[in-house]
């Protein structure tokens, strides 16, 4: 059968290495498959299938440093792995019984619990139980914990793939990335790196954004750069609806080899974001966090282990017969500046390769002009479904908030006061933060909507005040500090002990931080309070780009826009709601995920649209999804929206997707109770108030027009 694409040039920054008993590892994973009853008999593979897809050349591969023993351990893990995919597809994709594989799913990940007291009844439950009886008893409390996590993650969202085949839909390419991180199980791969080499991230940064950035980007690359190799078995014989190059040629509308080209461009952004964090942003975390010597080794042996994995994986895709790789060639279409080792076959090279189209592109991020002309901006086709209701007591709330900015500061004009003067009363009426939450929260009653309105005046406040202050000066080292002395004002001990505030963001925070979480259960406050720390560091991120002047990486944009935009801090007041009565393992489902995800995106991008002039011409920001897919397709301004009003629409299905048909599967495979139903279904409720609210409220306030922005960037 003729490959239906050419494989594209591939960005393979490092050189790959192969362990040298490979040999070893493969006698000893057949047996152990043998063993387990995966081979001959299981209805999924026979001996042969296992020689031809050679998991042992793979590991050694991906981890070419490992002792013999851990090589075999390491072996035996994806055979168990790639096994359980098979074995699902058999049992389960071919037949559609969603009931029977929910079952099945749930119970496989029993056996991951301490004294679990089940007894195996398949190779896939035995050879769970096996593999994590020999590696489970010498990680840390912290690593099992986020081991177990992956691999639930990875068992349990096999649902997914099951369903979108049910159902015969492709995903969106937002939806897509997310949910292949757990269908693929390349966070699982990460986990089970740091056993390989006895380098476990410390638990006291295994949460930051740089840790969890090197794991999202090695995981996108490593399932991006399968479903290049996987798309003729995938979706030409398989039948699969779940391939990046599928979703990218059924979101452009483009024929396949330029959705395989596309698909290769985002992987190569993957990798240069990758790249991005580990050289800058991870040795600033080291140098932050005060790690012992040892710790901070073993994070850069962490590193170097996932750059490992990388090229051993691509070498892997380009010798196993399991996938698309006929005289494993790659198109040139641009001159090779360090050719790949195929050209010249120069040993020690391995299969690195740098093309100019690969420069030129990672120069594009750095290029932007700041401040340049853009005109008014265009409004996209923006459909919204969900009526809207305004809250009965917006005129009240109009008056208190504009009486309350000025209590606190905000609209005083203070001569050598950073952010004094940023806003004057003339500015925040034009804002008029009242009617967004009038939208948002349009059956609360006065106390409550003049709370949520000061909360969203603050929360703006400050998003204009970080760049107007520490971005035109590169005041990084202040908007830190800044940072920091917010978490003084949100307490979670009762009462509430804070300092006296230095200036009029920390006298705003105070106010609003014991007006709301006064009487709040703990764990309510500590949520509330994390919301808020996580959209004030996204700032952070915000400034880092502007001072290097760099266009952020597509996935990495609409990820962080849900912080920078405040989407999880505006809507996490009704989200506190859901502790009581939702199951924590049902609380963390990907039908929420979806659900929550897809709302913020959808608002993010309503701003982005609006903003466009605000941010480019008048600040000189780098943050805006128009730019970002403009730097990405290589594209002007007029494609650009045209994209974003496609993936804008996109996300919108998605969000009634998951409320319409993945909350009620969600509600039947976890049989919940009608408690945790209805709080589901007013967290959706609560959703839809907010995007109604939202777009409604960047149509009439006086923010983004170009009379406005004349009027207001005046001086």
């Amino acid at each position: 059968m003729p490959q239906p694409f050419e494989l594209p040039d591939f960005y393979v920054p490092y050189p790959a290495r192969r362990s040298p008993y490979v040999e070893r590892a493969r006698i000893e994973s057949n047996a152990w498959a043998r063993a387990f009853g995966m081979l001959e008999g299981s209805g999924v593979w026979t001996e042969a299938d296992l020689d031809a897809h050679d998991y042992a050349l793979l590991c050694g591969y991906t981890h070419p440093d490992c002792t013999p023993e851990m090589l075999a351990l390491i072996t035996e893990w994806y055979v168990w792995v790639f096994f359980f995919d098979d074995h699902f597809l058999a049992r389960y994709k071919c037949s559609g019984n969603r009931a029977g594989a929910h079952a099945y799913l749930t119970r496989l990940c029993a056996f991951m619990a301490p004294d679990h007291g089940l007894v195996a009844e398949n190779p896939c439950e035995a050879g769970l139980v096996d593999l994590w009886a020999r590696t489970a008893p010498w990680r840390s409390a912290d690593w099992v914990r986020r081991f177990t996590e992956s691999t639930r993650h990875l068992i349990m969202a096999s649902m997914w793939e099951l369903d979108n085949i049910s159902a015969k839909r492709v995903a969106n390419p937002v939806e897509y990335v997310e949910m292949r991180r757990r269908v693929g199980g390349a966070p699982w791969s990460a986990n089970l790196v740091e056993h390989a080499v006895n380098a476990e991230v410390p638990a006291a940064i295994s949460c930051t954004r740089p840790m969890l950035v090197l794991r999202d980007t090695f995981s996108d690359s490593v399932h991006l750069r399968n479903d290049i190799f996987s798309y003729q078995r995938e979706v030409e014989q398989e039948g699969e609806l779940d391939n990046g190059v599928l979703v990218f040629e059924t979101f452009l509308g483009c024929p396949v080899q330029e959705a395989a080209d596309r698909l290769n461009d985002l992987l190569t952004s993957r990798l240069q974001q990758f790249e991005h964090t580990a050289l800058l942003e991870v040795p600033k975390l080291l140098a932050e966090s005060d790690l012992d010597p040892k710790s901070a080794a073993d994070v850069a042996t962490y590193v170097k282990a996932l750059q490992d994995w990388q090229s051993g994986g691509h070498e892997w895709h380009m010798r196993s017969s399991r996938y698309m790789n006929k005289g494993a060639r790659t198109r040139s279409l641009t001159p090779w500046l360090v050719p790949p080792a195929s050209v010249f076959s120069v040993p020690g090279l391995g299969n690195t390769a740098f093309s100019v189209k690969h420069v030129r592109d990672r120069a594009r991020s750095f290029s932007h002009r700041p401040y340049s002309y853009t005109g008014p901006s265009r409004i996209a086709r923006m459909d919204m479904p969900f009526p809207l209701i305004l809250n009965r007591h917006l005129d009240a709330a109009r008056e208190h908030v504009l009486a309350w900015l000025d209590s606190m500061g905000i609209l005083t004009e203070q001569p050598g006061v950073p952010g004094g003067g940023l806003w004057t009363a003339a500015k925040a009426a034009d804002y008029d933060l009242a009617l967004c939450a009038a939208g948002i929260s349009p059956h609360d009653d006065l106390e409550q909507l003049c709370l949520a309105s000061d909360w969203l005046a603050q929360g703006t406040y400050a998003d204009d005040y970080y760049p107007a202050v520490f971005g035109r000066t590169r005041d990084l080292a202040g908007a830190k500090e800044q940072t920091e002395r917010f978490k003084l004002f949100m307490p979670i001990a009762e009462p509430a002990v804070t300092p006296p505030p230095r200036n009029a963001l920390e006298r705003s925070l105070a106010d609003l931080w014991r007006r709301t979480a006064s009487g709040m259960a703990e764990g309510a406050r500590v949520f509330l309070r994390n919301t808020v720390v996580a959209m004030t560091e996204s700032w952070l991120w915000e400034l880092e780009n502007v001072a290097l002047n760099r266009i952020p990486d597509p996935v990495d944009y609409l990820e962080m826009r849900r912080r920078t935009f405040g989407a999880e801090f505006t809507t996490a007041i009704p989200t506190l709601r859901l502790g009581a009565t939702v199951p924590p393992e049902v609380a963390q489902h990907e039908a929420i995920a979806s659900l929550e995800n897809s709302a913020a995106d959808y608002g993010g991008m309503i701003n982005d649209v609006y903003s466009y002039q605000k941010e480019i011409q008048y600040e000189g920001e780098v943050h805006n999804i128009l730019l970002v897919v403009q730097n990405f397709f290589d594209c002007e301004y007029e494609d650009s929206l045209t994209i974003v009003e496609d993936l804008m629409r996109l996300r919108l299905e998605q969000f009634h997707h998951a409320a319409e048909i993945e909350l009620p599967q969600l509600y039947a495979d976890y049989r919940l109770e009608e408690p945790a139903r209805r709080a589901l279904d007013a967290r959706a409720a609560n959703l839809r108030n907010w995007l109604s609210g939202v777009l409604n409220w960047h149509r009439n306030c006086k923010r983004y027009g170009e009379e406005d922005l004349e009027r207001h960037f005046a001086h």
